[in-house]
């Protein structure tokens, strides 16, 4: 089998191409930001060549974990893209995964199912949002949607991950005062786990077809502030220049931040793909992780 891979330098992409390479599968991975070790430089954005890369590797699976989050670019990349690539699953007959999010959800009423209402209260989320209804609208293709939530694992940079960056902070003993969220509830989720379940997916024998959405997420509820008294915990750390901020956002940012986009991840379960949702508790793999 074959495995196209876009955003296979990022925190996800890059998982899921260790993934698919302990497999006998052939794997063609892409990236627009970084080169080297194998990566293979592809502008998404120029339909020409992403038709000319595709029809000649004919992929069985393509894995879409590119994704924007600059407003210049985000409606390109996340969006049109993503439409371009489920028209050419529809001709070149593969599957389409696309990565989308939990912020397609406002975050007052979770837990969220697949089938439940989006409402996403900023751009990421809308572009997203609108990534899935481009995706799901071409009759004919073989596509699926994978929400997940913030994601953290081994990444090239901290910064690559919302979680992994937080490290930064705990160990910033500068004397420099951080005010840290204390109020939305995340469910961070290990990049390992999402690649190893994406290689059982593209595995799996089903007897009925996939579902169009699906939902995966680790279980344990944490805010950006109790994350970080983890990792001070761990890594034996004070935390006293982290201030934990409970207060509802207000302006501008209290449409941005939704409370708890919790997703509902039974149906996904009962997919019955071998190894399961297989979810890493997250002070256990930081706590191994951290040692190396």
């Amino acid at each position: 089998m074959k495995v196209l891979i876009t955003g296979a330098s990022g925190v996800l992409g890059s998982a899921v191409r260790e993934a698919f390479k302990s497999t006998p599968h052939q794997v063609l991975a892409l990236s627009n930001t970084r080169t080297g070790d194998g990566l293979v430089p592809l502008d998404l954005a120029d339909t020409q060549e992403v038709d000319k890369v595709l029809t000649e590797f004919k992929p069985n699976w393509v894995i879409h974990c590119a994704a924007e989050r600059r407003p210049d670019v985000a409606e390109k990349l996340n969006v049109d893209v993503s439409g371009h690539l489920a028209s050419l699953a529809k001709s070149l007959k593969y599957t389409l995964v696309y990565v989308s999010t939990d912020y397609v959800f406002d975050g007052t009423s979770p837990p969220y199912t697949p089938s439940a209402r989006t409402n996403p209260l900023q751009l990421y989320g809308r572009t997203k949002r609108d990534g899935e209804q481009a995706v799901l609208s071409v009759n004919g293709a073989k596509a699926i949607v994978l929400r997940v939530p913030v994601l953290y694992g081994p990444a090239p940079k901290n910064s690559d991950s919302a979680v992994n960056i937080l490290l930064d902070v705990v160990q910033d003993q500068s004397g420099k005062q951080y005010k840290m969220d204390h109020y939305a509830t995340r469910y961070p989720t290990n990049v390992v786990d999402i690649a190893n379940f994406l290689v059982g997916l593209s595995e799996f024998k089903q007897s009925t077809a996939i579902p169009p959405i699906l939902h995966y997420s680790a279980a344990e509820p944490f805010t950006k502030y109790e994350i970080c008294l983890v990792f001070a915990k761990i890594l034996n750390l004070p935390h006293g220049h982290i201030v934990p901020d409970s207060e509802a956002p207000k302006g501008d940012s209290a449409t941005t931040r939704p409370r708890d986009c919790q997703l509902y991840t039974k149906e996904t379960e009962d997919l019955g793909v071998e190894g399961g949702l297989g979810l890493t508790l997250f002070e256990e793999w930081w706590s191994e992780y951290l040692k190396k």
